[in-house]
């Protein structure tokens, strides 16, 4: 076995986009570029028989989920559902004939050192943000669990419907990540921005289960994953990705995000956390990026999407 890579129609693109653009994901090759070369020339056929005028990758299936292409941030270990390869695959990708269509931008703020400390200023501010505007934060109710996927599959689609490569999540998607991250997920680190009553704005972090399973030499979740459970229920864990970060437009340029930033970075230094990665984010989104550098974060690793037409 020297590769791996998937074909990939998502007709859901296709129609929310109306473009002809075919996806490659799961890409796994060794540094051999007549091996990747057969590899991408294959999944390009297969698009195009389709009726797809491009190929685009990697995305593993989509925005939605594992997507980009590390080129810059080797020499750090990746995150929670974050993406990462050797040096190599960017050279075998552009020499067979692939260009760039958008980068994506992972930010880190906090030191593993010592647990993540409010800054006074951003706590006076956010303050203030309450009490002009009336809102509240709180976190998710596993009690009311399956009502809360349902305000996420709202805020979710409503909150990003504009954004580069977009594709509404499905309610059967929402559905499987809310089952899949239930057992691990810290409702403090799941926050929910309320005006009268009504959610605004959410963010999701999740703690990295990566730093618990990087050790784990022999492949194998037993043990680990007693060990790794364990931490979870002590809340012990000394790093966390913010997967999602979501403001209603109608909302936005007021502060609010600035509140959830606050609120996340509270939360998980209560709980031992000392460094946070917040993506990915797209490159021209100058706006979220420049609030978390108000934030303290840096961005430190980029991922990039290709494309070649077929």
């Amino acid at each position: 076995m020297v590769g791996r890579i998937a074909a990939i129609h998502n007709r859901l693109h296709n129609e929310y986009h109306h473009d002809k653009v075919g996806f490659f994901g799961f890409f796994e090759t060794i540094n051999d570029f007549a091996v990747a070369a057969a590899m991408l020339d294959t999944a390009s056929d297969w698009i195009k028989a389709r009726g797809l005028d491009t190929l685009r990758g990697p995305m593993s299936f989509s925005v939605n989920d594992e997507c980009g292409l590390l080129i810059k941030g080797f020499d750090t270990p990746n995150s929670i559902m974050m993406p990462h390869n050797p040096p190599y695959y960017l050279t075998l990708l552009e020499t067979a004939g692939f260009r760039k269509a958008k980068d994506l931008v992972a930010l880190q703020g906090g030191s593993l050192l010592a647990p993540i400390k409010p800054v006074e200023r951003t706590e006076r501010a956010v303050k203030l943000l309450k009490q002009r505007y009336g809102i509240t934060i709180r976190p998710l109710n596993l009690k009311k669990f399956a009502a809360e996927v349902e305000l996420v599959k709202h805020l979710y689609n409503a909150c990003w419907e504009d954004n580069w490569g977009f594709i509404p999540m499905t309610d059967a998607e929402i559905d499987a990540l809310a089952k899949a991250f239930k057992p691990v997920v810290i409702p403090e680190l799941v926050p929910f921005v309320e005006h009268d009553g009504k959610p605004i704005a959410f963010a999701l972090a999740l703690p990295d289960l990566n730093e618990l399973l990087r050790n784990n030499r022999n492949g194998r979740m037993f043990p680990a994953s007693l060990t790794m459970m364990y931490k979870l229920k002590m809340k012990k864990l000394a790093r966390t990705r913010v997967l999602l970060l979501g403001v209603l437009p109608e909302w936005r340029g007021k502060g609010i995000d600035s509140a959830l930033y606050h609120w996340l970075w509270t939360k998980a230094g209560e709980r031992g956390a000392g460094w946070g990665e917040a993506s990915w984010l797209l490159e021209d989104n100058v706006g979220i990026i420049q609030g978390l550098s108000k934030a303290g974060f840096t961005p430190y690793q980029t991922f990039r999407i290709l494309d070649r037409p077929t």
